[in-house]
């Protein structure tokens, strides 16, 4: 339970983040953040906090060749690297013979993409997107707000969400990316 909101907007990637983790009917406001950057890439998490520590503290994000287009270097290269950081993190899960991870929002070269929990790498028309359990929410203040600066529609998005779910909450966290 959280959400997670992000703009791609003037060659930058902006990203915010609350502060909820959520058990069964438990929250409790987590010190450690949900957004943050890692090397050219700016990222926010749900879904599991161990699945971010290791995106943040363990994933070491691969360098794109400057001939690599980026939709094909982020479908490869990023999301292996990112399976194989899970997997040896003893995150990943695997049913069926289907490997499974998280949902987390990417900002990399002026671009936001969202990763869903079968590394799908998907990047919305809009310009912005979010995820977590107030993601409509936010996704729907961000809509309604297209001409405002992107840090204020992101904290609008995330003051939505927290208004109108119940695993969402302040304080907000916010990260940007070239």
């Amino acid at each position: 339970m959280t959400c997670i909101v992000g703009i791609a907007e003037g060659g930058k990637v902006y990203i915010g983040g609350d502060s909820a983790g959520v058990g069964g009917y438990s929250l409790t406001v987590r010190a450690d953040k949900k957004v943050f950057v890692n090397g050219d890439f700016v990222m926010g998490f749900t879904t599991s906090f161990r699945m971010g520590q290791l995106l943040h503290h363990a994933f070491t994000p691969p360098k794109r060749h400057p001939d690599t287009d980026i939709d094909k270097f982020m479908v490869t290269d990023f999301i292996n690297a990112v399976r194989d950081c899970l997997k040896s993190g003893g995150y990943a899960g695997r049913q069926n013979e289907t490997e499974s991870g998280g949902t987390f929002l990417v900002g990399y070269s002026g671009r936001l993409f969202r990763i869903d929990g079968d590394y799908q790498v998907g990047e919305a028309v809009d310009g912005f997107d979010a995820v977590g359990c107030g993601d409509d929410i936010a996704r729907g203040a961000l809509f309604a707000n297209p001409a405002g600066k992107p840090q204020d529609r992101l904290r609008v998005a995330l003051e939505a969400a927290e208004r109108f779910s119940a695993g969402v909450r302040a304080p907000f966290h916010f990260e940007e990316r070239t």
